[in-house]
């Protein structure tokens, strides 16, 4: 499967929502591409700085997550603002450089792996611990913001993701995420991480402001 490369300085996860502006010639060219066709695109995080260009195409994470292009509006200049949502999981095999003035990636899918026995009759109990960190990083970090909690129908897959989608969580807790294939080790991941971010915000005192309220991501495209 090939598809149009989006390096950034941030992990996408699945069903999370992911604005973009783009301003860079060749990714003007992918937003035109993308409207014209098939409106899905990946999502690569960057190991260091903003920007990857074809001679540090290596500096990309292996695994990364497709996005949906579902809204974009042009600019009277050429800009576009566009509204993504982060669907599937891909493991990256190889990079084109010159087919595209964009990168394109050759991926596989990255299905979940069916929990071992035993394992299954355990979500419940790890879904109510996410939840429980969760609630706890809120009302630390969003304490004068009231913030609309993930639905109870939540699937466990999806809940990890869903919980770390307000929260001001490090590259590299967000990329263990994506990469896990495992429903039950997401959310111990995610329970753990967000105990830690809480009590590190409670120790210093600092509220951080909600990603939705950070404005346009500082994404160098």
């Amino acid at each position: 499967m090939r598809l149009p490369l989006f390096p950034l300085g941030t992990v996408l996860l699945p069903g999370t929502p992911l604005p973009l502006h783009v301003f860079e010639p060749r990714y003007r060219q992918m937003t035109v591409d993308l409207l014209a066709g098939d409106r899905t695109f990946g999502v690569i995080a960057i190991r260091q700085g903003w920007e990857v260009g074809t001679e540090n195409v290596a500096a990309l994470h292996t695994v990364g997550c497709t996005a949906l292009l579902k809204k974009a509006q042009r600019l009277p200049d050429g800009r576009f603002d566009l509204e993504t949502e982060g669907i599937r999981r891909f493991r990256l095999l190889s990079v084109e450089t010159d087919t595209a003035p964009y990168l394109v990636g050759e991926v596989e899918w990255l299905p979940d792996t069916p929990p071992p026995p035993g394992v299954e009759e355990l979500l419940p109990a790890l879904a109510e611990g996410a939840r429980a960190a969760h609630t706890r990083y809120r009302e630390v970090a969003w304490e004068r913001t009231p913030r609309t909690p993930p639905a109870p129908d939540t699937p466990y897959p999806d809940l990890a993701y869903a919980l770390a989608a307000d929260c001001l969580l490090t590259l590299e807790d967000r990329q263990r995420l994506l990469e896990d294939p495992s429903a039950a080790r997401r959310l111990r991941l995610i329970r753990k991480v967000l105990h830690r971010e809480a009590g590190i915000l409670k120790a210093l005192h600092a509220v951080p402001a909600p990603l939705s309220e950070l404005g346009q991501f500082p994404h160098r495209n």
